[in-house]
């Protein structure tokens, strides 16, 4: 019997693993039926935003929130809770930007579930159509480095074994290192949110807009020092980067103690960022890496940024971001005072495997009773 609870464990962390990388078939049958509706139906084909609301995407008064996904439920859920937090919604533009792959029923949810009077605001990178040659240029030496490191990182791992953590789907998805572009995915916006899309918004962003970045590039919670008996709220940075290699430890004033800040829950000023020089140290960054053979960080798209970025980071409340809801289950006292709770970790609120209590604050911003969900067995969750 002893034999067999182990096996039996060990069987189970396994199947744990293998269902948090792959797509539940409720969310491929959404996607599918979302792209029939698109061909069909006029209406799913409408624009997004419709046209009379086009002036408020680049409107410096309003308060742009954008997420860069290719998951039509998470970014459902992402865009309506923000919607029903804010105390103006009709201040929020939220601009969806997706792939290609992604773009058609992304665009088919967004035009028959708006959000008003919030905007949403649907862009296929296939539909950037940047007239500055110069960011052209950038963009196009960050997709083929993902795709160089990417391939490599697989040459390097065939034979061999590697963890979970280190073959997470979202370690390649080009989707994730586009985030280090954001001027010029948005080069008439000053100011941006930036949301992932496994978050849960519970308090109107406009805290967040409003904070004073003190001259800094990025507000992020978890940009403090965890030094003098400070206590971090994620990881620190020698849980992310090599400090081991001279060209780490040689980078600059950074230790392994200090608390890393991550991407989820940021508030960006990108007339800032424009006056540096972070999206040439991002990709200086990850080129150094796939060329010393991955030895300064496994695979992922923050710890470049952790470099790039380095002191121009500003710390925001830890309300902002409660993270790590999929690796534990906090304090309920924890998650009743958070402003954001962020899904990071492999059990993913549109899992199986997600942790049935934290599931139920996701699946509060879908609609029961919508036919899509109901017809892809989305709702058989709750």
């Amino acid at each position: 019997m002893d034999r067999k609870v182990k096996s039996s464990r060990t069987r189970a962390l396994l199947n744990r693993h293998l269902a948090s990388l792959g797509v539940p078939k409720s969310a491929h049958c959404l996607a599918l039926r979302l792209a029939e509706e698109f061909a069909v139906n006029a209406a799913a084909r409408s624009p997004v935003p419709p046209p009379e609301h086009a002036p408020r995407l680049t409107d410096a008064s309003r308060l742009h929130v954008a997420l860069v996904t290719d998951n039509v439920l998470a970014a459902a859920v992402a865009v309506a809770s923000a919607a029903r937090s804010a105390a103006d919604p009709a201040r929020l533009v939220l601009h969806v930007l997706t792939d290609r792959k992604s773009y058609v029923p992304m665009h088919s949810w967004f035009a028959l579930h708006p959000v008003p009077p919030a905007v949403v605001e649907v862009r296929g990178l296939h539909q950037l159509g940047w007239r500055d040659a110069g960011a052209v240029a950038s963009v196009m030496r960050t997709v083929q480095e993902v795709r160089r490191s990417s391939l490599d990182w697989y040459r390097r791992q065939c034979g061999g074994g590697s963890s979970a953590e280190e073959t997470r789907p979202s370690a390649f998805s080009l989707l994730n290192y586009l985030k280090i572009h954001l001027p010029e995915l948005f080069p008439e916006l000053g100011r941006v949110v930036l949301l992932d899309d496994d978050v849960v918004v519970r308090e109107d962003l406009a805290g967040l807009w409003e904070q004073d970045l003190d001259g800094n590039v990025i507000g992020a919670v978890g940009a403090h020092d965890g030094g003098g008996g400070g206590v971090c709220v994620d990881k620190t940075l020698g849980d992310h980067l090599n400090f081991s290699d001279p060209d780490v430890s040689g980078s600059g004033p950074l230790h392994s103690s200090r608390c890393a800040w991550s991407w989820g829950v940021n508030v960006v000023d990108l007339d800032a960022w424009r006056r540096t020089n972070v999206t040439e140290t991002y990709q200086f960054w990850l080129q150094k890496n796939r060329e010393s053979g991955f030895r300064l960080w496994q695979m992922a798209s923050l710890p470049p940024a952790l470099l790039a970025f380095d002191g121009r980071v500003q710390a925001i409340d830890p309300r902002w971001n409660l993270p790590g809801l999929g690796w534990r289950v906090p304090h309920p006292d924890l998650v009743r005072l958070s402003a954001v709770l962020h899904f990071s970790g492999p059990r993913k609120p549109w899992l199986e495997v997600a942790f049935p209590e934290l599931r139920q604050l996701w699946l509060a911003h879908l609609n029961a009773s919508d036919s899509f969900l109901q017809g892809c067995g989305v709702v058989e969750w709750q």
